[in-house]
């Protein structure tokens, strides 16, 4: 799908609306009046589209953006990496907070709705779209908002972010309890307490926790 068809498909499968925990930023998201939120898995294949997780606020992104715009010291005036950055949701509130932002993410629906997001609240944020994992581009904070839902994604990322810690970056992870998250090396940081629907949880709420990884 080109650039431009992609623009128009989520202007026209998602609406404007701000995460629970994070008013501050607008996202072009899936919502029950949308006809993204409809759709089945079946449908999005026939389209040749993938799973469309840009268009959700996910609780481990949520509570990482918030706390960012909480604490904007922890990037203020830094070089921040999103790392799977999905809507862009962490990448803008880093923006916002100060730091000079890039967002990496291999889906190109993602890639789009990230720029569009970008400019919605004019925010500045450099798109990567080739696979980070393995690089080091010299960021001082790395970032990865809900990313250890996946065994082989956790096994691929864990070694290179543990690899830009010992080199001195700081990289946080948001995360509501995913089944991969790293189960040492972790120090908590902060939590909060995220609305989240039952249409994306099995609850109303999720606790998400910002861990500090160590090398």
């Amino acid at each position: 799908m080109p650039p431009t068809d992609m623009d128009s498909f989520i202007r026209a499968q998602t609406a404007v609306a701000s995460p629970p925990l994070v008013p501050e930023i607008a996202l072009h998201l899936a919502t029950e009046i949308t006809p993204l939120w409809q759709a089945t898995e079946a449908w999005l294949e026939r389209e040749g589209i993938e799973p469309p997780y840009w268009a959700f606020a996910w609780a481990g992104g949520q509570a990482l953006a918030r706390h960012l715009l909480d604490r904007p010291e922890t990037v203020a005036g830094k070089r921040v990496l999103d790392f799977g950055a999905g809507s862009g949701l962490v990448a803008l509130a880093a923006a916002q907070a100060g730091a000079v932002v890039e967002a990496a993410e291999l889906d190109a629906m993602a890639v789009s709705v990230i720029r569009l997001n970008a400019a919605l609240n004019n925010l500045a944020v450099t798109v990567i779209t080739g696979d980070v994992i393995g690089r080091d581009g010299g960021w001082d904070v790395v970032l990865a908002g809900d990313m250890f839902y996946e065994r082989k994604l956790a096994v691929a990322a864990l070694p290179w972010l543990r690899g830009l810690v010992a080199r001195g970056a700081l990289v946080l992870l948001g995360d509501p309890g995913r089944a991969y998250l790293p189960e040492s090396g972790l120090t908590e940081v902060a939590r909060y307490t995220v609305p989240t629907t039952r249409e994306l949880e099995d609850r109303e709420t999720r606790e998400g926790r910002i861990w500090r990884l160590s090398a």
